[in-house]
């Protein structure tokens, strides 16, 4: 009967292939047998997995959502939402732990899962908007990092660029808008120091997250001596209510985005079917433990209304009086923003790796001005 219709509809066979390769899976399997050929080296240990997870997320999320979600959103009950973010994250988490330990020793993330599960042709589309992601927040992070070199240096950096070099109509928002050459440097740094092999990465990231870590040991015992428990008084620790505290929470969702990275690593890591899983969970919880405790912190030290939008962490010491601090919070912001740079650059070769082996990749045709997917 096929073949009575092949011939009397050769559309419905061009068609009929076509929808077979768009919706046609990878088998698992075939993962598995390639992973003698991989040339990726499995040199990540679970705590190189955690690291990176963590540093990935806590460096936006600690220094600059926290602060904006306790002023325009929540007040002190950002605590709160950053708990109700959290248990969503967690729920994400487990999904993605899931997938490591069914789909192990692969690389791509996201991609790999939806081509295993789905089809390519969903797989096509998850691959270039994870490029996109990433390039995006890699774009987001070198222009945080310009603004806060900017703002040590009293401005004097944009001044210096906007007389010397221009600004840009249409943009900035009532600010002069300016080429952030500054940014452009910085990613580039950023992507050599990924260039430069999986240990190299793994190991700036974890030095980075040690200062992360002092920086936070430091915010916690210093501001414990100027709490003032009249902030979260009666009717101050939700001042916009429940719908606050939920608008906050999906603000605060995106502060734990990021763990993706970890499965990422999949040919990259030294037990995959242990340490993502455990890795993606331990991540999730320190970066709940560090967002929940510079929130009580905050909000027990200024009033939310008082907050700095821009630099809450930095700011709430010189409210105080300790401006010696400022400069310790603002090299934990550094290192922060930067490990979370690294963070984005840091799965999109291997997106790109992944996509390309499997042909997703545009690519020059022999003849001039054709593309197409290998």
């Amino acid at each position: 009967m096929s073949r009575f219709l092949s011939k009397l509809d050769p559309r419905r066979v061009q068609w009929g292939a076509f929808g077979s390769r768009v919706l046609r899976t990878k088998p698992v399997e075939s993962m598995l047998e390639s992973e003698s050929s991989s040339k990726l080296a499995r040199v990540l240990t679970t705590f190189d997995l955690v690291s990176l997870g963590v540093g990935s997320c806590v460096g936006t999320g600690m220094y600059v959502v926290s602060g904006l979600v306790a002023k325009e959103m929540a007040g002190p009950g950002v605590i709160v939402s950053f708990i109700i973010a959290a248990v969503a994250s967690i729920l994400s988490g487990v999904c993605y732990a899931e997938f490591g330990v069914r789909v192990p020793k692969t690389t791509g993330s996201a991609y790999t899962y939806s081509y295993v599960t789905v089809g390519e042709c969903v797989a096509f589309f998850i691959g270039w908007n994870l490029i996109l992601e990433y390039l995006i927040g890699t774009a987001a992070g070198a222009s945080a990092l310009s603004s806060m070199f900017d703002s040590l240096a009293n401005h004097s950096i944009s001044s210096f660029m906007i007389s010397h070099v221009g600004t840009l109509n249409g943009l900035g928002k009532g600010e002069e808008a300016y080429p952030d050459i500054l940014a452009l440097i910085i990613a580039i740094l950023v992507t050599v120091i990924v260039a430069l092999g999986v240990k190299n990465s793994v190991g700036f990231n974890n030095a980075l997250n040690i200062i992360n870590l002092l920086v936070w040991v430091f915010m916690m015992i210093a501001g414990f001596f100027f709490v003032d428990s009249s902030n979260w008084d009666e009717g101050r620790f939700l001042p916009f209510g429940w719908s606050g505290v939920m608008q906050g929470a999906a603000t605060c969702f995106y502060a734990f985005i990021g763990f993706d990275i970890i499965a990422t690593t999949g040919e990259e890591a030294k037990s995959p079917n242990t340490s993502i899983p455990y890795a993606i969970t331990a991540s999730l919880i320190t970066c709940l433990t560090a967002y929940v405790s510079v929130s009580v912190i905050l909000t027990l030290m200024v009033p939310y209304n008082l907050i700095d939008a821009d630099a809450p962490l930095m700011e709430m010491f010189s409210q105080h009086g300790f401006y010696s601090a400022k400069y310790v919070v603002a090299l934990g912001s550094i290192a922060g923003l930067t490990v979370s740079l690294l963070g984005s650059l840091f799965p999109m070769p291997r997106v790109i790796y992944a996509m390309a082996g499997d042909g997703l990749l545009f690519r020059l045709n022999h003849q001039p001005g054709y593309w197409f997917i290998a």
